[in-house]
């Protein structure tokens, strides 16, 4: 046999006994999580920009998990009809009530699991400087108008359970205020970050916020029935994630230097 030939088959015997080579290990693929919030500044915990702590702790928890959150800043009534619709994997941060498991899934299923909170926040009345109108707790004094509150907040049924006149025509709480200064409000029920924007913004001479808030709440990531129905290891991994790194000594030195503490 040719000398080039015997060497041509010793080359292809060589190859075959040799294990097949590994093609490159490929990263494995990262999971793209579609989260849509509202279209608005919330300070502390969150900018439409994509600043705050809730964005500060979702990063933290992509770090963990190896994820990748894609964001939406839309008007809140549309972030939950995305999210109904399954058009979006998840909408926060989101408070408790019973309708919104239409919407999605809370932690914790039919007993919403509140250590897998993102953060709590409370529902102040704030009124124009002045006024009479008044709470204490269980009941409205005084009251002389409607109480506004913005479109589609969940305070609305905190209000409506009072038997009270209610205002949901406005986007934004600087909204609710120029309404209330105006005398188209009897008073406004505002989020306790919102009132606290406000009572440090330039109406602020003109208002007053009462001490005893209408009530204190978790909110929450829910996601959307098709991804946990889909992906629910997933699911569990990122609520999960969100109560660790709510209790890390890292996130809780971000929320004390940004003012988010209870």
């Amino acid at each position: 046999m040719d000398d080039r030939i015997k060497g041509r088959c010793a080359c292809v015997l060589l190859a075959l006994s040799l294990p097949l080579a590994a093609p490159a290990a490929a990263a494995p693929p990262v999971d793209n999580v579609r989260l849509c919030f509202e279209a608005q500044d919330v300070p502390p915990w969150r900018t439409e920009k994509g600043g705050g702590l809730n964005f500060a702790l979702l990063k933290m928890v992509e770090q963990r998990l190896d994820i990748h959150f894609d964001y939406q800043s839309i008007p809140w009534k549309r972030c939950l009809a995305q999210l109904k619709a399954n058009e979006v994997d998840g909408a926060f941060a989101v408070s408790y009530k019973p309708d919104r498991r239409e919407l999605g899934e809370y932690p914790g299923g039919e007993q919403v699991d509140a250590s897998k909170r993102m953060h709590i926040d409370r529902y102040v009345v704030i009124r124009k400087k002045g006024a009479k109108v008044d709470w204490d707790g269980k009941s409205f004094h005084n009251l002389d108008g409607a109480i506004g509150f913005q479109l589609g907040y969940s305070v609305g049924d905190v209000l409506r359970a009072q038997n009270v006149e209610v205002d949901e025509g406005s986007q934004r709480a600087d909204e609710l205020a120029r309404k209330l200064i105006a005398g188209r409000l009897a008073a406004a029920a505002v989020g306790g970050s919102d009132a606290k924007n406000l009572m440090r913004g330039p109406l602020a001479p003109q208002l007053e916020q009462l001490p005893i808030p209408i009530i204190e709440k978790p909110y929450f990531l829910i996601l959307s029935h098709a991804m946990v129905a889909s992906k629910p290891q997933l699911a569990g991994r990122i609520w999960r994630a969100i109560e660790e790194v709510r209790n890390s000594a890292a996130y809780k030195k971000i929320e004390l230097a940004e003012g988010g503490g209870h």
